[in-house]
């Protein structure tokens, strides 16, 4: 236990000190998370990266153990394939996660270096093939051994990330996990898997001084990525010491929050016709504050009972029998149904809307599909308008106007874009996006309806929004021509 302590205060003391040191450098340097999207629940910029602290945190002692010679280190290295997994997949990962932090990684990219490294661990022997089945008996994979693998530390990675919405939710989360598994190893007599969760687990509460609300550094996709990553792996190792009755089901259960969470957005943007790597505020973190009305810090807490329950239930079926474990999964299914219900994913009063809004969305993701395509071929803003002005039939728009400005030469020079159409006589209703570029406002986009709304349709923001980011990037270069050869462009005036 005095090995588990030291590797849990040295992971503390690491992640406390890099996380403090990188938020301060993420502030001046402006490595900011900007509150410009109403996909933001923070309202002022706050500096990211706090992931890099996790990492570091979560490695010191384990590397601290090459050096060290003792019984304990002697045992670490002799699991070559465990080391090699986690080193090597956890620096890819967490390579990923820095990157998108700094510089954005599209969908692609992302997949394909959490599949190469899934395989890698695959291949390394980190894999599943035994599923539990507490209502008979087990299911052995086979040849779904490797996809089944794969998609289970591919899901788990992207969990943590889409969980990753409130402060603290994401840590506290996977500390519940941590925890989970640290107890069922030390029941184990697991001295190698204690000792990557007590390491963990301080690398997390070290990063959640500074992170739960109000927080002053997020995790960003490097520490919720690696987290996921390192989750997922010692879930599997977990599941393969486990007895066949409960295979599977503990660490299903352990991360049970976020796996449910990334269940429902697939379902639900499947469903409704959004791309399934959009992002949307229906998350249960999201509803938990709406429909339960509660404050930012009231809803991370009431999320941290459900991971303490999910990790109870976890607990309980790797001690239950079969007939325990089918009663255990009976009741908490009972309890998710009726959060569920209370969250209003079981509203059947909008299932009859639910085809149309499909249809709309679908043909709303083409419209935004070919703006945004058209805005960035744009040779110029008056291309770039003309790109725009398709939005206003389709939405059934009243009014609407692309406002530019630049600043040159100490004289803010600028050109309003603005067309209106006969849609309605009710009262305006307007909305209105910055289109922004870093920290620099380069103009704006309304939009005026007359039909009677007093709201917009959430699918229409997100929409709206992709569009402004198109339109901002376009414009920056556009603008950034005109500073480097006046000549070739008209000067703009109001």
């Amino acid at each position: 236990m005095i090995t588990f302590f030291v590797a849990f205060l040295v992971s503390l003391m690491v992640a406390l000190g890099l996380t403090y040191v990188v938020r301060n450098q993420a502030l001046a340097w402006g490595w900011l998370d900007q509150a410009n999207s109403s996909r933001k629940v923070h309202v002022r910029p706050i500096p990211r990266l706090g992931g890099i602290g996790i990492v570091a945190g979560f490695f010191a002692p384990l590397c601290a153990l090459f050096l060290v010679d003792s019984g304990v280190g002697h045992h670490f290295r002799l699991h070559t394939e465990l080391i090699s997994g986690l080193f090597m997949g956890g620096a890819a990962i967490a390579a990923l996660g820095l990157y998108d932090d700094l510089r954005g990684a599209g969908a692609r990219l992302k997949f394909s270096v959490q599949l190469i490294v899934a395989l890698g661990l695959y291949h390394l022997g980190f894999r599943i093939e035994v599923i539990a089945n507490p209502f008979g008996p087990e299911l052995t994979l086979g040849a779904l051994s490797l996809p089944f693998t794969v998609l289970w530390m591919v899901g788990v990675i992207n969990a943590f990330n889409l969980i990753d919405g409130l402060d603290g939710l994401a840590g506290g989360v996977a500390f519940f996990g941590v925890s989970t598994n640290f107890i069922l190893a030390l029941s184990r007599g697991d001295v190698l898997l204690c000792l990557l969760m007590a390491a963990l687990a301080g690398a997390i509460l070290g990063f959640l001084v500074f992170n739960f609300n109000p927080a002053s550094i997020f995790m960003g996709d490097t520490g919720s990525m690696f987290l996921g990553f390192v989750l997922a792996a010692v879930a599997i190792k977990t599941s393969t010491k486990s007895g066949t009755a409960v295979a599977m089901l503990v660490p299903v259960m352990a991360l049970g929050l976020p796996l449910m969470d990334t269940l429902l957005a697939v379902v639900r943007r499947s469903l409704l016709g959004r791309p399934l790597f959009s992002a949307d505020k229906e998350h249960i973190h999201h509803r938990v504050m709406s429909r339960m009305v509660l404050s930012h810090r009231s809803a991370v807490l009431v999320l941290y009972g459900l991971c303490g329950l999910f990790m109870l239930t976890a607990l309980g079926l790797n001690f239950a029998n079969s007939a325990q474990s089918a009663l255990l999964l009976c009741g908490m299914g009972v309890v998710i149904a009726v959060m569920m219900r209370k969250l209003g994913y079981l509203d059947l009063g909008r299932a009859g809307d639910m085809q149309q809004r499909r249809q709309r969305n679908i043909r709303l993701r083409s419209l935004v599909k070919e703006v945004i395509g058209a805005v960035r071929e744009a040779r110029s803003l008056q291309e770039v308008w003309s790109a725009v002005r398709l939005l206003s039939e389709v939405l059934d728009v009243s009014r609407q106007e692309l406002r530019f400005q630049h600043l040159r030469d100490g004289l803010l020079d600028g050109v309003v874009f603005e067309t209106q159409r006969a849609a309605g006589l009710s009262m305006p209703f307007e909305l209105r996006l910055e289109v922004k570029d870093e920290e620099v406002v380069l103009g704006s986009l309304l939009l005026v309806w007359r039909d009677g709304r007093n709201t917009i349709d959430r699918d229409e923001e997100l929409a709206l929004e992709l569009v402004a980011d198109a339109v901002a990037e376009r414009a920056a270069r556009l603008l950034a021509v005109a500073d480097a050869d006046p000549a070739r462009v008209v000067v703009l005036r109001r």
